[in-house]
């Protein structure tokens, strides 16, 4: 099972085991590759928007390259993709790439929409929870809650309309990770990176590696691919309930 940090200084316990994204100075900013389709480019500016007013980091979205079905990730940055990805079971996926040292190296997340396209997925609440949460797996961050509690963000599974945007302790949170800085950075940065990381078809569960995590309510696992290097891909995916 994953661990999760518990802070002594703030009241937040949600981070995403150790992982965080290299760098040396705060606030670092994080690009955020857009390859959406016209409808979720407003909630992808929304959640930009939202998690920048953290004071350790700004996300600063940039126009993709990639085949959304693939999502192929690119070193230092976040690829943001949605497509028809199949009656798989999830809604959204957050993947993020660990080199040998738990530091994020780059970030992958997908938007199923042959789930989010119809009821009750398909509102902008909805739709603005999904494309948060997944954003907030990629800088490092775990579930406050995953009963079905209404704790007023998007990192919890309510289907409330108060679970859209972030809150205070989830922005205490990435203060958190983000309180020392690092020698050197992974943003945005050509560092090694094992030849397998980016070969396999990752929209399917066979190439994700050991299940780590599930949630009591059954609607989160997380899974763990390990390589020789001691590098590392871990999967979160959010499922869908119908």
């Amino acid at each position: 099972m994953l661990a999760l940090i518990i802070p002594t200084k703030v009241d937040a316990f949600h981070a995403w085991g150790e992982y965080h994204w290299a760098r040396t100075s705060n606030p670092f900013t994080l690009k955020l590759s857009s390859n959406l389709s016209a409808s979720w480019v407003p909630f992808l500016a929304t959640t930009s928007s939202d998690w920048s007013v953290s004071s350790v980091l700004d996300t600063n979205i940039i126009a993709g390259t990639k085949n959304p079905k693939t999502c192929k990730p690119t070193l230092g940055r976040a690829e943001v993709c949605n497509a028809k990805y199949g009656a798989n079971g999830w809604l959204g996926l957050a993947q993020i790439w660990i080199n040998n040292t738990s530091h994020i190296t780059q970030g992958a997340v997908k938007l199923n929409d042959t789930y989010m396209s119809r009821a009750p997925y398909n509102t902008d609440a909805e739709k603005n929870h999904v494309m948060c949460q997944e954003v907030g797996h990629i800088f490092g961050l775990g579930h406050q809650d995953e009963s079905g509690a209404d704790l007023g963000t998007c990192m919890d599974y309510s289907t409330s309309i108060n679970s859209q945007h972030p809150n205070f302790h989830d922005y205490e949170q990435l203060e958190q990770i983000y309180a020392h800085l690092d020698s050197f950075t992974t943003i945005a940065a050509a560092l090694p990176i094992s030849a397998s990381f980016n070969q396999d078809d990752l929209n399917s569960q066979q190439n994700w590696g050991r299940r780590v995590f599930r949630s009591k309510s059954g609607l989160l696992e997380v899974y763990e691919r390990q390589f020789k290097d001691g590098s590392k891909i871990l999967t979160t995916v959010t499922l869908a309930q119908n």
